[in-house]
């Protein structure tokens, strides 16, 4: 019990961490009124770009701004696709989800020396596990007791009456779906750096499970951060008992790897008609 322990809690926290800075990159856009379900995306592109950035320059450091910018980079698209253009929310976001996936598979083909051994340079993983901890408590200050976090609310909840006010909502949102690149450009070199490499696809659909996070703690960072938390111990559950049988039966590799998904939709099932969204999410 003592060695499951020893194991199973530190996986969490690594698996958990990620999904937690994710959400909070979803609640600074979709509470500012940007439906995002581009998070998938931005992860995975700074995770590549991350991965490539400090494998040629031998540099952890410039590995995490490379990844951040690439992130901010997609989510600043994202604000001129849905704000400017007035492309429909969720038709941006899976356009972009898509551009990463092809975007992140080429690039790494292109440029990954295949001959290299190793793991890539990474800083420790620590900063991130305490960053991505105190971030929601941050957050919950920043939107409860500071004027630009009062303007974020008061935008995603109705950005006609933010007008009236004189607040614009089209720079709330740009200031939102910045912070969104920063934390999921820190949610993907994560990833990466807890590989120590990157693959295509290795994000996972992360994405989505940290979105489904943020739905189920009703839009509020604290509980979103639980919720990412509760996600992370069910997908470092599946990794504890995989070869493990299960009544005297042994089950298939793909049946544990399923767990954390299932666990996402009844969560989500159980919380259709509960759960409220911000009002004024995907409103011009």
């Amino acid at each position: 019990m003592i060695d499951f322990v020893r194991i199973f809690l530190p996986t969490a926290v690594s698996l958990a961490a990620p999904l937690m800075l994710a959400a909070m990159g979803g609640y600074l856009s979709e509470r500012s009124g940007v439906i995002n379900i581009a998070l998938e995306g931005k992860m995975l592109m700074a995770a590549c770009a991350a991965a490539l950035a400090a494998a040629s320059s031998g540099n952890a450091a410039i590995g995490l701004l490379v990844g951040i910018a690439a992130a901010l980079v997609m989510s600043l698209a994202h604000w001129l696709f849905t704000q400017t253009y007035k492309l429909d929310h969720i038709v941006s976001g899976m356009a972009l989800n898509l551009v990463a996936v092809g975007g992140s598979n080429f690039l790494n083909k292109r440029f990954t020396d295949l001959s290299a051994t190793g793991q890539i340079p990474q800083l420790p993983l620590p900063v991130y596990y305490v960053l991505a901890f105190g971030l929601p408590v941050i957050l919950l200050v920043y939107t409860t007791r500071t004027r630009p976090g009062l303007r974020m609310l008061a935008v995603g909840s109705d950005p006609g009456k933010s007008r009236q006010m004189g607040v614009d909502p089209l720079r709330v949102r740009m200031l939102g779906l910045i912070g969104t690149g920063v934390f999921t450009g820190l949610a993907g070199v994560l990833i990466v750096s807890n590989a120590g490499r990157f693959t295509d696809g290795m994000t996972g659909g992360k994405g989505y499970i940290a979105l489904a996070a943020l739905i189920l703690g009703r839009w509020r960072p604290v509980p979103a951060a639980a919720a990412a938390l509760l996600f992370g111990m069910f997908e470092a559950l599946q990794i504890q008992f995989q070869g493990t049988p299960l009544l005297g039966a042994r089950l298939p590799s793909e049946f544990w790897l399923c767990i954390p998904y299932v666990v996402t939709i009844v969560a989500m099932a159980g919380l259709l008609g509960q759960s409220r969204a911000p009002a004024g999410l995907g409103k011009p």
